[in-house]
């Protein structure tokens, strides 16, 4: 039985620890032409059977460099037809969406790359895209990650593999160097290119490899390891911190539609890391477009809810997303929603019956009592219940939100107090003010507001009609 090689062992041992593939499986191969991906396909080939594997592989041609372009589309082609390998062919102007939008031009050749590759691993059935970056590109987005200023989390580099479109990425070579895999490819006599703006300084990662490297490299000949290694350990440290802050954000952060809400020690009282972490995943729950979500904006949020006001605190989240503070509660909703609550306002039956304000999501329950009466009990249960005389009451009855001005006469106190002040005395948070139903008669009178406090009118006395209210909440 023939011996396998030392590097497609590596690659083997790779995708077991860090679970590549399964039996069965289908991997569609990013085949560019150079000799990283050349390589790839290959070493999969060899380990194809064993492994259960089927292979496919995919090459994009971006309209750049037209005529070495072509060349590398027919060496692909050629190679694919020789060893058995059906291949999908991709041909994109890129030159002129580049020009019609102002994109960048290697952002909008890796947005374009990226679905085709896609479409063709859809077509193809395919569960895995490989893809041939190795150890010295990890090496060199480090170095660039370092240079332009980036979080602990982004010191890990390339992921080794990722979820994209119900799709799993993998990178298979991350710890083969690239002189390894020119040596592969020399003595399996595997036919590549070079692509020639690979030398062109006036990308940013070119810089990096043909120069910052280089000279770094003078005083620590061993960089690329040290980058490696650093990559690892981040790597590690990042999903450890992401697997904490997950428990917690479950456990203390309540998910609704376009908002989330925590309670503020419940951010406050954890290790800064885990406060910065939780942040970002309640961003990232509430915001589609990520680039929105900055270290600047995490950490403004995560000042305001710790060193912030007890109320009234509210800022731009980014995305469309607005933070707010409520004294003890935090609050990361829509910005569009945020004042979307309108006046409203609900008519009550005199009589036995429901309502359900839909803006609260609470029922009132109205039910005509008999006063003595040995079956009821001899006063409301809770804030949330109140008795009426029925015949002391101006009706037709309302419920509504607040209004400018609004006051109540409140019974155990003398005069009046405006409603607002009886909001912030109680800490109401003001999400919970712009929302809450107030009982009214038909004279305006403000009878109730469930859960604070009732008025002076219409006390039960020796009555024999008894109107009960009482207000349930109801589940989300």
């Amino acid at each position: 039985m023939e011996i396998m090689e030392e590097l497609v062992k590596r690659v083997r041992d790779a995708a077991a620890e860090y679970g590549l593939w399964r039996a069965g499986d289908t991997i569609l191969t990013a085949l560019s032409g150079g000799p990283d991906s050349m390589a790839l396909l290959h070493i999969l080939q060899q380990l194809a059977e064993a492994e259960q594997l089927t292979l496919a592989a995919a090459h994009v041609n971006h309209g750049f460099r037209i005529e070495e372009s072509a060349r590398e589309a027919a060496v692909v082609a050629q190679w694919c037809a020789i060893i058995g390998i059906p291949l999908k062919f991709g041909e994109l102007a890129l030159p002129d969406y580049i020009e019609r939008t102002g994109m960048n031009a290697q952002a909008a050749a890796r947005e374009h790359r990226y679905a085709f590759l896609h479409e063709a691993a859809a077509a193809c059935g395919a569960q895995r895209i490989a893809l041939g970056h190795h150890a010295d590109d990890q090496s060199e987005t480090v170095m660039m990650r370092i240079i332009r200023g980036t979080s602990p989390g982004g010191l890990s580099g390339m992921p080794v593999s990722r979820t994209e479109k119900n799709v799993e990425l993998i990178r298979p070579l991350l710890r083969i160097n690239k002189s390894e895999l020119l040596s592969y490819c020399d003595r399996h006599q595997l036919p590549y290119s070079t692509d020639s703006s690979n030398f062109k300084r006036n990308y940013f990662r070119n810089k990096v490899r043909l120069d910052v490297i280089p000279y770094l490299e003078k005083l620590n000949p061993k960089l690329p390891e040290s980058l490696l290694r650093l990559a690892d350990m981040a790597r590690s440290d990042d999903d450890y911190i992401e697997q904490q802050a997950v428990v917690l954000f479950k456990e203390r952060v309540r998910l609704e539609a376009g908002r989330a809400v925590m309670n503020r020690s419940a951010l406050t009282d954890i290790h800064v890391a885990l406060q910065r972490r939780m942040i970002k995943l309640i961003l990232n729950y509430l915001i589609q477009e990520k680039d929105a979500i900055t270290y600047e904006r995490i950490e403004a949020i995560r000042e305001a809810a710790k060193h912030g006001s007890i109320s009234g605190e509210s800022m731009d989240a980014g995305g469309g997303i607005r933070f707010s503070i409520d004294y003890g509660t935090l609050l990361w909703q829509q910005a569009k929603d945020s004042n979307s609550f309108g006046p409203y306002e609900y008519e009550l039956a005199e009589h036995a019956g429901r309502l359900l304000i839909a803006q609260t999501r609470m029922e009132w329950i109205v039910d005509t009592l008999n006063i003595p009466g040995k079956d009821w009990p001899t006063r409301p249960v809770s804030r949330y219940e109140a008795w009426f005389d029925s015949e002391a009451l101006a009706y037709p009855l309302f419920v509504r939100n607040r209004r400018p001005g609004d006051y109540m006469e409140v019974l155990g106190l003398n005069g009046t107090k405006k409603v607002q002040d009886m909001f912030v005395d109680a800490k109401w948070p003001r999400s919970k003010r712009d929302t809450a139903p107030i009982l009214c008669d038909a004279n305006g009178r403000i009878l109730w507001i469930p859960g604070l406090r009732r008025s002076v009118h219409a006390l039960v006395g020796k009555t024999s009609k008894v109107l009960r209210m009482r207000v349930t909440c109801l589940s989300e």
